[in-house]
């Protein structure tokens, strides 16, 4: 698929500017906010997506990232990219040939925390994220990309995400959460804006290139406490209701017809410790990250 321009030109009064930054998922939930931060500071992004959205100050690509051979792209340098790690791996040579010379890419902790799943189906999809990382980097090296590897944790923005918010959404119907077990699995969930301030940050120092960073939220907290954090957010009276292994044996498969994606590798998941090290990406990134507030009522 060819791809269009919407927007800003790239060039005026017939002088050519630098290389502006480019976003590919820039509809995305943490595109979006990388998208917008860039044209907060003056850099005037271009977006890459599907699904463009008219935004002051930014210009945009309309493109299908699954067909690499038709990206249409600008000159370029730096590349955000949080689409599917697969899709930027193949279009890699595209941006390198319109002059890529940093990328940042997005990929997640869970190919630590899910590479022995329960679950063959996620098993098999860890195992396709994790050769996908691994093309990226490689080709990145090959011609000579700088390039950066950020593993978010489990990643939330209030009403947009698949995590945090579908608990949410869960407890506005039932008025209740059902736990397996005590809930008792340390969780340290991030903002997506934190996310893309972070991103921002990585891209223009060198101390983080061809490096891979870990990026945990600014809060541990157990699932149980997350899952309370999230009625106060809701400005609900917390109800956390544990169930033993054999009634959730029962609720699982009839949960999974209210709730698409929960299984058993989900709930058992739940006493399990996903945790990380923020050192590295705070001494190197100056990551910061926000504590676990989430406000739904806004």
């Amino acid at each position: 698929m060819l791809m269009t321009l919407s927007g800003h030109s790239a060039a005026t009064g017939g002088h050519t500017t630098a290389p502006r930054p480019l976003v590919i998922g820039a509809t995305g939930m943490v595109g979006g906010l990388i998208l917008r931060r860039l044209a907060e500071a003056g850099q005037q992004p271009i977006g890459v997506s599907r699904h463009p959205q008219a935004a002051p100050g930014i210009e945009w690509l309309t493109a299908d990232l699954a067909d690499p051979a038709g990206l249409a792209l600008p000159s370029l340098e730096t590349v955000y990219a949080t689409s599917p790690a697969a899709l930027v791996a193949d279009a890699i040579p595209a941006l390198a040939a319109h002059g890529m010379t940093r990328l940042v890419v997005f990929t997640s902790t869970s190919l630590e925390t899910k590479q022995n799943s329960d679950d063959p189906d996620e098993r098999e999809l860890i195992r396709r994220w994790a050769d996908a990382e691994r093309r990226i980097i490689e080709q990145c090296a090959a011609r000579g990309i700088a390039w950066t590897v950020l593993r978010p944790t489990l990643i939330y923005a209030e009403g947009r995400d698949a995590n945090v918010s579908r608990i949410a959404a869960l407890i506005r119907r039932f008025r209740f959460f059902p736990l397996a077990g005590g809930g008792e699995g340390l969780r340290q969930p991030v903002h997506a804006d934190d996310l893309a301030q972070a991103a921002i940050a990585a891209a223009a120092r060198p101390a983080c290139f061809n490096k891979t960073y870990n990026l945990p939220g600014g809060e541990t907290l157990s699932y149980r406490e997350m899952v309370g954090r999230i009625f106060d957010g809701l400005g609900l009276r917390r109800m956390i209701i544990p169930l033993p292994g054999l009634v959730w044996a029962v609720v699982v498969p009839l949960a999974a017809k209210v709730v698409p994606g929960i299984s058993g590798a989900i709930v058992g998941r739940m006493a399990k410790n996903m945790t990380f090290d923020l050192t590295p990406a705070a001494t190197e990134i100056g990551w910061q990250p926000r504590p676990f507030r989430p406000d739904f009522r806004r």
